[in-house]
């Protein structure tokens, strides 16, 4: 620390992202600005028609409406900064900068991972308890879990953020990703991370662990319930349903553990940007299909 103290403190990071495809970055901002723009299309789509059409103002649509709405400003939390860094090559980002975007984007993030659980118990009551759905999930209720999800995000990010803030940084200042991530964050760091990496470990688990398997268990009784089904073309329409909401939710879920949660390998390293690009990208701009058809 002495050391430390003695060097001066680095005030901004190099994101470095892609630039190890140097001859790809146009391809990459064409690419990545196509799925930025049908991403928040898609998603903007959705919860305008949600809030516009009266016969759409139900639980169901009510958390397909939030939970667009937290993918539109996470994707937008990341992506035109990554965009602008593709098209001019410029990585620099400031480390209050660097903190606000891990802010939002891991906010956003365990709201979302509430919020997916939140919609499969909802889901398991329309299907398997049909009768008491009316009366279990009215509009009080959904209105009481989506705020929790939001709260519960916000709450948590803060006062994990307002530890990184007291993190000093006096070595290295490039970080090999394409957005400011808690892990990468720490290790550019030279004070003692050791409760803050227990901190990040601990919140991970609380964020992926019982939602995913909640999510799990209501997709199990879901499925169940489905191969109670007489008619064979209803079975088939409500599997393929449940199967794509289920490969979403498990891609997201999944990568998350992944990234999050088991121990930083070489080989998990090297796979850290592509893991990413399947809960940042992926699921922001499949999920408004996936759930509205």
């Amino acid at each position: 620390m002495a050391d430390c103290r003695n060097q001066t403190a680095i005030t901004e990071f190099f994101l470095l992202g892609f630039g190890d495809l140097p001859d790809l970055q146009i391809l990459l901002f064409l690419i990545f600005l196509v799925i930025y723009m049908g991403t928040v299309v898609g998603n903007t789509l959705i919860v305008v028609l949600v809030v516009a059409d009266q016969h759409l103002h139900s639980p169901m649509y009510f958390f397909l409406g939030n939970l667009s709405c937290v993918e539109t400003c996470y994707t937008s939390a990341i992506m035109p900064r990554m965009l602008a860094s593709l098209l001019t090559g410029d990585k620099t980002i400031s480390v209050s900068g660097c903190i606000l975007q891990l802010y939002f984007f891991g906010s956003l993030v365990a709201t979302e991972c509430y919020l997916l659980a939140v919609m499969s118990y909802d889901r398991y009551l329309a299907i398997c308890k049909p009768l008491h759905y009316s009366t279990l999930m009215n509009i009080r209720f959904s209105f009481k879990l989506a705020a929790g999800s939001w709260l519960n995000g916000f709450m948590a990010l803060t006062i994990f953020v307002l530890f990184l803030s007291q993190l000093i940084f006096c070595g290295p200042n490039e970080m090999d990703h394409f957005y400011c991530d808690v892990i990468p964050f720490m290790e550019l760091s030279c004070s003692d991370t050791h409760l803050v990496i227990l901190g990040d470990f601990i919140l991970s688990c609380v964020f992926t662990l019982p939602p995913f398997l909640l999510t799990l268990t209501s997709y199990m009784c879901i499925i169940a319930s489905i191969l109670r089904i007489p008619s064979t073309t209803g079975r088939q329409k409500a599997f393929s349903t449940c199967s794509s909401h289920l490969i979403v939710v498990t891609i997201f879920y999944g990568t998350l553990m992944i990234v999050y949660m088991l121990p930083k390998h070489d080989t998990l390293r090297d796979l850290n940007k592509v893991l990413s690009l399947c809960y940042t990208v992926l699921p922001p701009l499949v999920n408004p299909l996936v759930y509205s058809l």
